[in-house]
């Protein structure tokens, strides 16, 4: 049965007791507001390891001024019976109160990899993220943490943290979990009616029209990605933020499409901002 912890203190007690028995730890941090995207992490912890923990915190740093952070889908009970019914063990959900007290004043940042991509248009995001995640680090102290693809940048830039500040904790990140039509599992897709619902399938199309560009042998990255800016823009409504093809370490542009590569984007349809990418 799955047991809700909402300190820092109890979080800590109950990893501490594992590691004194020799238990892995495996993490799954998240928003809530769970789909099978974030069911197929806690499988995969759940596994690999003797204990999994699956943290729901919604995060204002992460949120710039005008986001959606009043009105992001919070569904605790819901969360709770679907962790319960992949084994999870600990459903960590502390308060803003308790991971950010009065005073608190620091934070963890990166130069190169939170300015592309979703950083040019989330001013900030990305701060809030490394901050929240190595602070649930430290907290729960994890063997390994389970991150999807969908957020490819994300973990890009977790790893690189990781690795610069010396944590000890495996980042992983898992294939992206798609519905039936393509469309990408994201708790932001609750902000989609149902005619947005249908146009967002535009996403999955483009990408798999460059998929199949480069697996005919077409190079070109503009070539490419010209190609899925026209199929997005023949979906009315729908708003380019970014189509960027790019080398999957560093996020710079590419000209050509060799090795491998990530061909990524972000689209606005209604009040639903969806990112979604493919690594070819």
């Amino acid at each position: 049965m799955t047991r809700t912890i909402e300190t820092i203190a109890g979080i800590r007690a109950f990893v501490s007791a594992c590691r004194q028995r020799g238990k892995t730890v495996g993490f799954v941090p998240t928003m809530g507001a769970f789909h099978e995207g974030h069911l197929s992490l806690m499988r995969e912890a759940r596994r690999r390891h003797d204990a999994v923990i699956v943290s729901i915190f919604v995060n204002p740093l992460q949120f710039s001024a005008g986001e959606d952070f009043d009105r992001y889908p919070r569904r605790i009970d819901q969360d709770i019976r679907m962790a319960n019914s992949e084994g999870v063990d600990i459903l960590f959900a502390p308060s803003v109160a308790e991971m950010y007290p009065k005073g608190f004043d620091s934070h963890v940042d990166q130069t190169d990899l939170p300015s592309k991509l979703c950083g040019a248009f989330r001013p900030g995001h990305f701060r809030g993220v490394m901050t929240i995640v190595t602070k649930l680090f430290n907290i729960v102290k994890p063997h390994a943490a389970y991150f999807g693809q969908k957020d490819y940048q994300q973990y890009l830039i977790l790893r690189r943290s990781v690795t610069d500040l010396n944590l000890d904790v495996d980042v992983r990140v898992l294939p992206t979990v798609r519905e039936d039509d393509g469309l990408a599992m994201s708790s932001r897709n609750l902000y989609l009616g149902p005619k947005q619902r249908k146009d967002a399938t535009c996403l999955h199309r483009a990408l798999k029209r460059a998929e199949d560009l480069v697996a005919s042998g077409e190079s070109s990255a503009a070539k490419v990605a010209g190609e899925m800016k026209r199929l997005i823009h023949r979906v009315k409504g729908t708003r380019v933020e970014y189509v960027e093809i790019v080398n999957s370490d560093t996020l710079e542009p590419v000209k050509e499409i060799k090795g491998k590569t990530l061909i990524a984007l972000a689209v606005r349809i209604g009040k639903a901002r969806l990112i979604d990418n493919a690594l070819v």
